[in-house]
């Protein structure tokens, strides 16, 4: 019955008592009209449904059902006593014909009955902790005890909100906290088992001892033949064949690694000897400082190695080591004691990663202080690239580079981070600049040392205070520091650093609290990434600008979707309208121009021009912010004008923009690059929602270029100041110019992900079907290139140039 309702997965609400939810998918937009009732007993009975813009049902589905457009989530309370269910059906409706979809009686239900589910999935070991990963679900009191045979260990227990685990559960809220994650000190266990006591019942849990104690996953690794299973009822068998058949062509095929790309672009013997000939005119001590505790021998060797290897040769490195002996001053003496530039100290005790780097910097009397851990180790030209921007420009007070992994054997360099420069917004979501960050020593003085109580965020406090201080942060985009990684657990990496977010919450707030910025900093969704809520005081007038020309019905919607969703009230509607010729869409003007928050423009020039279109709107328009709207969006959550408004409101900001999806769940838009597609492209169009992308830069507020005119939020002050949107621009990148023409009076342009909406542009849409479309997008393509050649030229710097700009994934740049 592929053509009707699917009914694909029933279940007890775990939120709800006594009520059962079920799932399913029905053909696109239901064209012939089928509808699904409920029956009980043999007589109609009330059931609750709603429907998704293809949530998680669809994702997993659309393989074997090619027609699913939307997935439905319907709810049934049910009776307290099941065996007064005789008989319960869902049947789909046509006209006269009827289809039982499911049946059930009462003795099926209490099978079903499951009030808490749960699932522990990995552990994390840090130097003095274990924590125990997973997620927990159900709308009841619950205890968690922990236990090494028959003695108790003493736990703290954490909920945090878990994205994944949202998009699976349709009954969850994105305010319900699945996430579980339970803290404990690290010792020697025998025989761990974690005990849930939820409603009365008791959950009695086995732990994989041996996996908690190394820290790894819980889950039993499923077979091959496993996966296939899984593979098959989510897709069906004819997408499994294909899928099989897919993978085993491309088994053989070469793939373009990150190690290619370091062959092709990497330093060759004849550049590097070309470095260590140049003779700069100014010659800064670098001066590389290295907390140590307990550093295993090998990586020490490498570490010291690579340093040792450097192009440039002023530099000297700081070591001071907390570790309980002095063995490890003892090798480096009798290893490396020829070399006077290299320093160590042996510390009374341990002190912790701050005041042991900070016993490190005492030792330093570089000009420039250079940060590295223990275990990594450094390319062989990054003192040289760094000292060479500061030769091209000595106002430089901050330097950061790009990074990768390296293997535990020295073998493998993998996942580079490349990433944008200086990029403020991006700084207070994720701690991006990580490593190698180097600072001239009067930053140093002036910010002070690192601060103990940030602990495991350490340098994203230190790193923020660094760049408040600065008058000039430049970034190197080269990959100079090699952090030392084990490529099977990288995906699981930021797990064992749960004990450092809180830290890094607080560093982040006290960046804005130095600042004198009204907000607050939650953890995201995702691990290492933080959110900042504004609490200003004021709620300006939001003139929401909507060009429409008939299409009534997306008009409609969109309106609606504001009207009941958005807890952001002090609005209005200009609807600018563009020479529609449907009577219906008059009468549309007609039943909502009396509201007292709506006008209706004329817009009367004939033909389509974009820019002037909203310049017509913005006239007519009183609010203090300029919200354009594309008439074909529908606002997702209800914070979604909020956040925006909040953002305007700093005064450094000019444009905010928002995260647009296709109705299947899938992004349209996440900011704008650029150069992408040899002018400008939207990132990560297609990326799954529940994905992060490209270091996390799909789901994390920042700085960008552009942003889509489909919804982008702009004060009333700045777009008068630039005079609004260039109407020489008609259709393609009028709102790219408008952009770039903010940042070009020095407002920031920002990309807000908290802001989301549904865009129902179709992905597959033609945009230049005509010789005249074609001609018309060249010229406007040719007019932008004029307008900023520089750019376009250079590279936009909120990407990289390591990364390919055929499309806005964020991959390596090949030859």
């Amino acid at each position: 019955m592929r053509d009707t309702f699917n009914v694909v997965f029933i279940r007890y609400h775990l939120t709800k008592k006594n009520t059962l939810l079920f799932q399913g998918f029905y053909p696109f937009d239901n064209p012939k009209g089928y509808d699904l009732v409920a029956q009980m007993n043999g007589k109609p009975y009330k059931m609750d449904i709603t429907i998704n813009e293809g949530n998680e049902v669809r994702r997993r589905y659309i393989a074997a059902h090619k027609s699913v457009s939307k997935e439905y989530v319907g709810e049934i309370a049910l009776p307290d006593n099941l065996k007064d269910v005789k008989s319960l059906q869902l049947i789909c409706v046509l006209g006269d014909t009827r289809s039982v979809v499911y049946k059930a009686t009462g003795r099926d239900l209490e099978k079903l009955k499951k009030e808490y589910e749960y699932n522990l999935e990995r552990a994390a070991v840090t130097d003095d902790k274990i924590q125990i990963l997973g997620w927990a679900i159900g709308n009841v009191p619950e205890e968690f005890h922990l236990y090494d045979g028959n003695t108790e260990i003493p736990i703290s227990v954490k909920r945090m909100f878990r994205k994944d685990v949202y998009g699976v559960y349709p009954e969850l809220t994105e305010k319900c906290d699945s996430g579980l994650e339970i803290v404990f000190d690290k010792g020697n266990y025998k025989k761990l088992r974690l005990t849930i006591t939820a409603n009365g019942q008791v959950y009695d849990c086995k732990v994989d001892t041996a996996h908690v104690l190394t820290g790894g996953n819980l889950l039993p690794k499923k077979t091959l033949w496993e996966r296939i299973e899984l593979y098959r009822q989510d897709n069906g068998l004819s997408a499994t064949i294909k899928h099989a058949i897919d993978k085993f062509k491309n088994a053989d095929a070469p793939k373009y690694t990150y190690m290619d790309f370091l062959t092709s672009f990497g330093p060759t013997e004849v550049e590097l000897q070309r470095q260590r000939d140049e003779k700069f005119e100014y010659n800064p001590l670098m001066s590389i400082v290295v907390p140590m505790y307990q550093t295993p021998e090998k990586f020490l060797v490498e570490l010291v190695d690579s340093i040792v290897a450097q192009t440039y040769a002023n530099w000297e490195l700081c070591l001071a080591d907390g570790s309980p002996d002095d063995s490890i001053g003892k090798f480096i003496e009798k290893k490396y004691g020829d070399d006077s530039r290299i320093k160590y100290t042996h510390l009374k005790a341990n002190l912790g990663i701050s005041d042991n780097t900070n016993a490190a910097i005492a030792l330093a009397a570089g000009d420039y202080i250079v940060l590295s851990d223990h275990d990594d180790t450094l390319a062989p030209n990054a003192m040289y690239e760094c000292v060479a921007a500061i030769n091209k420009d000595r106002s430089i007070d901050v330097i950061y580079t790009d990074e990768d992994k390296i293997s535990m054997d020295s073998k493998e360099y993998f996942e580079p981070v490349f990433k944008p420069d200086y990029n403020l917004d991006l700084l207070c979501s994720v701690n991006y600049i990580c490593h190698l960050f180097i600072f001239r020593r009067d930053i140093y003085e002036k910010v002070g040392a690192f601060n103990k109580e940030y602990d495991g965020a350490q340098d994203h406090d230190f790193i923020l205070r660094c760049c408040e201080a600065a008058g000039n942060v430049y970034h190197v985009p080269k990959a100079l520091y090699h952090w030392r990684s084990h490529a099977a657990s990288t995906a699981m990496s930021a797990e064992s650093k749960l004990y450092a977010f809180d830290a890094g919450v607080r560093a982040v707030q006290a960046h804005y609290d130095r600042l004198g910025i009204p907000a607050k900093v939650e953890q995201d969704t995702f691990y290492g990434c933080y959110r900042t809520i504004y609490q200003w005081d004021k709620e300006p007038l939001v003139s929401i600008i909507i060009p429409n020309k008939d299409h009534t019905d997306d008009l409609d919607k969109c309106i609606k979707s504001i009207d009941a969703k958005s807890n952001y009230k002090n609005i209005e509607y200009i609807i600018v309208e563009n020479n529609s010729t449907e009577p219906e869409t008059f009468e549309y003007y007609k039943s909502i121009e009396g509201r007292p928050d709506v006008k209706i423009v004329r817009y009367e020039t004939p033909g389509f021009n974009f820019s002037a279109i909203n310049n017509c709107g913005a006239k007519a328009a009183s609010g203090e912010m300029y919200l354009l709207l594309n008439n074909d969006t529908e606002i997702i959550n209800e914070g979604c004008i909020r956040e925006m408004v909040d953002v305007c409101l700093r005064p450094d900001v000019g444009i905010c923009g928002a995260l647009l999806y296709y109705p299947d769940n899938t992004v349209q838009h996440a900011g704008v690059v650029m150069g992408i597609g040899g002018i400008a492209g939207h990132t990560f169009v297609g990326l799954e929602r529940s994905e992060p992308g490209y270091m996390f830069r799909a789901v994390t507020t920042q700085d960008l270029s552009a942003v889509t005119a489909a919804c982008l939020m702009v004060r009333k002050e700045v777009f008068d100041e630039v005079g609004g949107l260039t109407e020489d621009l008609a259709v393609a990148f009028n709102d790219v110019d408008f952009c770039m023409k903010v940042r070009d009076k020095g407002y920031l342009v920002v990309y807000n992900p908290h802001a989301e909406l549904y865009h129902y542009e179709s992905k597959s849409r033609g945009y230049e079907d005509t010789g005249e479309k074609v001609a018309r997008f060249n010229s406007e393509v040719e007019k932008l290139e004029k307008r900023w050649p520089d750019i376009l030229e250079k590279g936009d710097p909120y990407y990289n140039p390591n990364l390919s700009i055929l499309d806005g994934w964020f991959r390596l740049k090949e030859e």
